[in-house]
């Protein structure tokens, strides 16, 4: 009994730190937060440097947060979002600080949900050296006086910091105009990534002006479609992805996106870009082949015509991985069976809210036997859009009890398994297929 308690008595020696964290270099970063929770010692070793890579630090501004930043400064690189900032003295203090300790190791800086003054940002951006992402979206404080980087002294500093900046995003900004986005972007002259979505763009008339946006010179209430243009022909060597979602874009402002000269895009998001219409789409994929992800979700006027003629094999259907239709609620079964049939390297496919894609239509098992819409699209006179509404020229919609929907049986599923061609069995490198 004696020797019992003695064995048990035994210590095991500890573990050194450089052992546990090879260790735990094994394991996934979910099983590796679960082993952080053992002891003390596996807490630190889980903390190594080697198990934080783009790691992101995201808390509200505070006097508290004054510590951490300080301690963040120890690290070799990290990200920050830090929200609710203002022009008071601890966002000053915070901001401040952030340029101190972390200056040449912040690659990314967002800060939503805030109202900061010029003052305070234009001190910080100079010292942010290794800067790859800046989030400004929805910060109307810097842009609403229009003298954001007005003076010389000013961008050469800036510029100078931001040389590397590969993502800008823009987002949500009322007061964004001409003279404001030059100065800013003249600051970043290899954006790979640029975001303007829900940006007051105006791509056709200067309404305080009575003439069109950008013909005379930069406007200083307005964003025009020329000095977007200019962004695009200045830095198409580098930039890949552009977010337009949520503005009035209209299909003559997209082909000029498109038809930019030597402009390669491999991203582009048009989500909820009410006015584009189906020729829009056929214009931008014939220009801009090497798409891989297209976002058209709430793009409500596009049609089956899109899939019918655009995602032709010599077009998208070469590169597109990513294709998002979400709320396009004139997409129908038609549309799946030609995407199944020309887009067979899609990764992501959303369908949400498309209310006229059925069952049978993602079963492949639509009555027609080829992907053409010769008995919809026939001339049946005038078409009118949505800006007529409905004055009594269409035929009424069915309603939901006129007619009871044919359920998919298990015979049915059986011999979608079986056939070959246009269905969504096409599509083998669907995430979770």
């Amino acid at each position: 009994m004696d020797d019992c308690e003695g064995e048990d008595m035994i210590e095991t020696p500890e573990l050194p730190l450089e052992i546990i964290v090879y260790i735990l270099s094994f394991l996934h970063a979910s099983d590796r937060k679960e082993a952080s929770l053992v002891c003390r010692r596996w807490y630190s070793a889980s903390q190594d440097l080697r198990f934080q890579k783009d790691v992101t630090f995201c808390f509200p501004a505070s006097s508290s947060a004054l510590e951490l930043i300080r301690a963040l400064g120890r690290k070799s690189r990290c990200s920050l979002i830090i929200s609710q900032l203002d022009g008071f003295s601890v966002s000053r203090s915070l901001l401040l600080e952030v340029g101190l300790c972390l200056g040449s190791k912040l690659e990314s800086l967002a800060l939503p949900g805030s109202s900061i003054t010029e003052a305070s940002l234009l001190a910080l951006l100079p010292r942010l050296t290794s800067l790859r992402r800046l989030d400004l979206r929805g910060l109307d404080s810097l842009f609403m006086s229009g003298a954001f980087l007005s003076r010389e002294e000013q961008r050469q500093q800036v510029r100078s910091a931001l040389s590397g900046l590969e993502e800008l995003d823009l987002s949500d900004l009322r007061y964004l105009s001409d003279l404001t986005f030059n100065r800013l972007t003249g600051c970043t002259p290899r954006l790979r990534r640029l975001s303007l979505g829900g940006c007051h763009i105006a791509f056709e008339f200067d309404p305080y002006r009575g003439c069109p946006v950008g013909a005379v010179e930069d406007s200083s209430a307005l964003l025009s479609l020329r000095n977007l243009r200019r962004l695009l022909m200045e830095q198409k060597s580098t930039l890949v992805a552009l977010d337009l979602s949520r503005t009035s874009i209209t299909p003559e402002s997209l082909r000029t996106v498109a038809q930019v000269q030597d402009l390669v895009l491999e991203e582009l998001c048009l989500h909820g870009c009410k006015e584009l219409t189906d020729y829009s789409v056929e214009v931008l994929v014939k220009h801009q082949p090497d798409l891989q992800r297209l976002d058209i979700s709430a793009c409500t006027e596009l049609t089956n015509r899109i899939f019918q003629f655009s995602l032709s094999p010599s077009f998208l259907g070469i590169l597109c991985h990513e294709l998002d239709l979400t709320s396009c609620v004139n997409v129908t079964d038609l549309s799946v069976r030609s995407i199944a049939t020309y887009l067979q390297k899609l990764v992501v496919l959303r369908l949400g809210w498309c209310k006229e894609v059925t069952d049978w239509g993602l079963l492949g098992m639509v009555e027609t036997t080829k992907c053409d819409l010769d008995h919809e699209t026939g001339d049946k006179g005038p078409r009118f859009t949505r800006t007529f509404g409905n004055m009594g020229f269409f035929k009424p919609p069915r309603l939901p009890f006129d007619e009871r929907p044919k359920l998919v049986t298990q015979r049915d599923l059986e011999q979608f398994k079986q056939q070959d061609g246009a269905s969504l069995l096409a599509l083998s490198r669907l995430a979770g297929a």
